[in-house]
């Protein structure tokens, strides 16, 4: 049996060299007789590189070939991977992706088609890298039912959080480290804005609710205005800023699904995750609360996710996964504006008693927070819980101040 790879760069490159490293055992878990690399899909050339004779840059030669049988996408983006994917599925090939941003887009439609083909189209790379956590919900905690899910899911996001807590950076200087050491790119757009984690989160609430979450259906603020001051007051008020993506069942059939940042509180399981690593919590009526943690990017630890799937997928030949979800409705994702929590939020005013005197009004008995070295008339508290839509009306009332950031407090 034969398998190519569309996309040579980190994660393809991985892909080869673990099914080459571990040849013998990968062979004898695929139960398969044998299970070779026949192909290597990419624009580039690669001069010296140990699978130089496999690449090919005409994608006509994978599809038209009837010997192989699983395809890896490690391209990225949404095209020309989607329409690749669909082709290798409707040609009766399994397909294997990391690809988040094409699973967040197009994955219902390319289940539909792996479905209708009895092929098998896995992602379980496409959250978390390495971390296994596709698998776990659609298998292990099959008999729960999960009615929340969260987790920080973007190992950047997370390193510059890290770096401003425990090390007093400043966003931009967090940043620069980040980008310095690898784990930005030079664009960091996708990490820095939320976008990243918000491709992961709509899997999956897909997988854990039954139906597609459409990225841009989801509310999503990433971290650039996360400044010092909001990490001194997370440290008064007994925790932490990470960036949560969230994804929660409400009773009316409906989701609510958001990326923010989020204080959360010393004892919590997430609140120790630091520098890239990520964590999962996944919310079960019979298990509880279970954390999946580790790194979740990284060559190999991505490359091990991929070929287990590959694996998967060689051990179901000729038969289908009961695995994937429905398309959803329009209205499927709530309006962010009715979620209701708590809020951190701090201001500067010229008149602190009339600020105080007005915050106090219109929130009720509000948590005042203070730090070290605050420069007068800067003030933070904490309200209780109400609704985004409250929030807006009694900040807009606030005349006496100026607001300044504002952040969720949640309960994970």
């Amino acid at each position: 049996m034969y398998v190519a790879i569309m996309g040579y760069g980190v994660v393809g490159s991985g892909v080869a060299s673990l099914l080459e490293k571990n040849h013998e055992h990968i062979v004898k878990k695929s139960m398969q007789s044998e299970m070779e690399l026949k192909y290597i899909l990419d624009r580039r050339t690669f001069p010296g590189d140990p699978y130089e004779h496999l690449v090919i840059s005409d994608f006509s030669k994978i599809l038209e070939d009837d010997g192989v049988k699983i395809v890896v996408e490690t391209m990225g983006g949404v095209h020309p991977a989607y329409e690749y994917v669909s082709a290798c599925l409707n040609a009766g090939k399994s397909v294997v992706t990391s690809n988040k941003e094409l699973v967040a887009t197009k994955g219902c439609e390319l289940l539909r088609i792996a479905d209708e083909k009895n092929v098998n189209f896995l992602f379980e790379a496409s959250v978390g890298g390495g971390i296994p956590i596709i698998r776990p919900i659609s298998q292990c905690l099959a008999a729960n039912d999960i009615d929340e899910i969260a987790g920080i899911l973007n190992g950047t996001t997370n390193f510059i959080l890290t770096k401003m807590i425990s090390d007093g950076m400043t966003f931009e200087d967090a940043l620069f480290l980040a980008q310095k050491n690898g784990y930005a790119e030079r664009d960091p757009s996708a990490d820095v804005d939320g976008f990243d984690a918000c491709r992961k989160i709509c899997i999956l609430a897909a997988l854990c609710f039954g139906k597609h979450v459409y990225p841009d259906c989801v509310h999503t603020e990433g971290i650039r205005k996360i400044t010092l001051a909001d990490v001194e007051y997370a440290r008064s008020w007994g925790g932490v800023i990470k960036l949560i993506a969230s994804a929660k069942k409400l009773d009316n059939g409906k989701v609510s699904v958001m990326v923010s940042p989020a204080f959360i509180q010393n004892h919590s399981q997430l609140a120790t995750v630091d520098d890239v690593f990520n964590a999962i919590l996944v919310r079960g009526d019979a298990i509880g609360d279970v954390v999946f943690y580790g790194k979740g990017a990284g060559k190999m630890p991505t490359a091990s996710a991929v070929v287990a799937d590959v694996i998967d997928c060689a051990k179901h030949m000729e038969r289908k996964k009961f695995f994937g979800w429905q398309d959803s409705e329009p209205g499927y994702v709530a309006d962010y504006l009715d979620n209701i929590t708590s809020f951190y939020i701090r201001g500067t005013t010229q008149n602190a008693a009339a600020a105080i005197a007005r915050i106090n009004s219109l929130f009720g008995d509000v948590q005042m927070l203070t730090r070290a070295n605050a420069p007068e008339g800067e003030f933070a508290f904490a309200t209780d819980p109400l609704s985004e839509r409250e929030l807006d009306k009694k900040l807009a009332l606030i005349e006496e101040a100026e607001i300044a950031s504002v952040i969720r407090i949640t309960d994970y």
